[in-house]
């Protein structure tokens, strides 16, 4: 049977029963969406090695160490969430890093049992998530349309301070963190990648974050702005083996601790996975979740056997599939390749760690902010009059901002409390369930006088 051929935004033709989210695009356009995507995970993927390795007063040749084998492991996690096997993965254009949620805790077992049993936790952790992934998936059904909008602005939200702390240089309280040149470049390249994108035409408009990197890079360089030193200290190829850091270990507090702090990374994933369905205009499913979820725990006990970290799905790429609208997920598992071979090639790893953090700032504000208005764009759908689902989502994004707005809050908190608490996503997500459980359902529509529950 002939299939019906439609032009896409993007520039590309696909058929009438192919759904963008599964659509295969020329080699060159996969290789140049997905570095895209990778230059935009890739300080995240880093920071979390990088704070474990100084954190636990790691030598210079362990903490590059740990940033390859994050990068290989990152690679092949997001291209089973991406791509997905048998019931592992979510087959989303969802990209997976290390969780920043699981370092307070990773910090504690570290100090107290040593790094074998940080890797011991991770494992134990994962196979708990690969384990209860049908059960946890089920609480999708509590995720009405005003939660999702709530969760998709706070998403959005909750990043913007960390574009901020990359626009200032990296660093607040160093020495030139938001200095005049810093500022300039950020604004340079905000200036860049908004022209590219408002004024550019098909391929290069879809690719205006990419070029706003590097455009933003050859004007540090230019400037006397880049450090490259570390380009030419680093090998050119090195392969990650398990078990570098020796056996893991296995003590029954760590693997709780860490199967405890999975709670964070379930949220995370279920609120994602929810967000990229709404921005790709694909139905989000208990086995979808239940798929990413395993996927989350398969990647975490990988990362323990390769001495890195938990997995969870990233953020950061929501507001480039949003401003870009190119949906492939195997864009996405290309982006995975990219990770994988800068892990094995630790000179084009460090060549991507010298981008200068104004430029990183730059255009990662342009696409949380994208994040945020797909939650603004969602809560417009959500019906205000006659229910209470404006008190629902004032609570719930108040307490989502919190965290981000007084970071010292939650202080004389003890340990896990303060790692719960802490996360906006989190207190959003839990403050939506539990608000539209009890006082959205039952509410009626006094517009139309239907009955409907104003959380549904």
């Amino acid at each position: 049977m002939a299939e019906k051929a439609m032009q896409q935004g993007n520039g590309t033709v696909t058929t009438g029963t192919t759904h963008p989210v599964d659509e295969m695009l020329p080699a060159g356009m996969l290789f140049a969406f997905g570095l895209q995507h990778a230059l935009v995970m890739y300080a995240g993927t880093v920071a979390v090695p990088l704070i474990f390795a100084a954190a636990m007063h790691m030598s210079a040749a362990q903490t590059v160490l740990l940033i390859n084998c994050g990068l290989m492991t990152s690679g092949i996690a997001t291209i089973v969430q991406s791509i997905g096997f048998w019931k592992f993965g979510s087959r989303l254009p969802i990209v997976q890093g290390s969780s920043f949620a699981m370092l307070a805790s990773m910090l504690l077992i570290g100090q107290i049992y040593g790094v074998p049993s940080v890797f011991g936790g991770v494992i134990g952790a994962g196979l708990a998530m690969v384990l209860l992934a049908p059960v946890m998936a089920r609480l999708m059904r509590y995720f009405p349309p005003v939660v999702i909008g709530c969760l998709i602005t706070i998403i959005g939200l909750t990043l913007v301070p960390v574009a901020g702390r990359w626009i200032g240089g990296g660093t607040p309280g160093a020495p030139g963190f938001g200095s005049v040149a810093n500022l300039l470049l950020a604004f340079v390249t905000i200036l860049i990648t908004v022209a590219v994108q408002a004024w550019g035409r098909g391929f290069l408009a879809n690719i205006s974050v990419l070029v706003g990197l590097i455009a933003g890079s050859i004007l540090a360089a230019l400037c006397g702005m880049g450090h490259y030193g570390m380009v030419a200290d680093a090998p050119w190829f090195a392969v990650s083996m398990p078990f570098a850091f020796g056996l893991p270990e296995f003590h029954l507090m760590p693997v709780v601790i860490m199967l405890l702090s999975m709670v964070i990374i379930v949220a995370e994933t279920t609120g994602n996975c929810l967000a990229i369905g709404r921005v790709v205009d694909r139905p989000v499913t208990d086995a979808t979740i239940a798929g990413a979820l395993r996927a989350d725990g398969l990647s975490t006990v990988l990362g323990g056997l390769f001495n890195s970290f938990p997995y969870n799905a990233f953020t950061q790429n929501t507001g480039l599939i949003a401003i870009t609208d190119i949906r492939s997920r195997f864009v996405v598992a290309a982006a995975g390749v990219v990770m994988i071979v800068l892990g094995l090639f630790p000179k084009l790893g460090a060549l991507i760690a010298a981008l200068p953090p104004p430029v990183l700032g730059g255009c990662g504000l342009v696409m949380f902010g994208m994040t945020t208005i797909g939650g603004v764009r969602e809560l417009l759908h959500v019906p205000f009059e006659g229910t209470r689902n404006g008190l629902i989502a004032a609570v719930s994004i108040g307490l989502g901002v919190l965290p981000m707005a007084c970071p010292d809050l939650f202080t004389h908190l003890s340990g896990l409390w303060r790692l719960l608490l802490g996360n906006g996503v989190l207190l959003c997500i839990l403050s939506g369930v539990l608000l539209n459980l009890l006082v959205g359902a039952g509410e009626t529509d006094a517009a139309d006088g239907k009955g409907e529950r104003s959380g549904s």
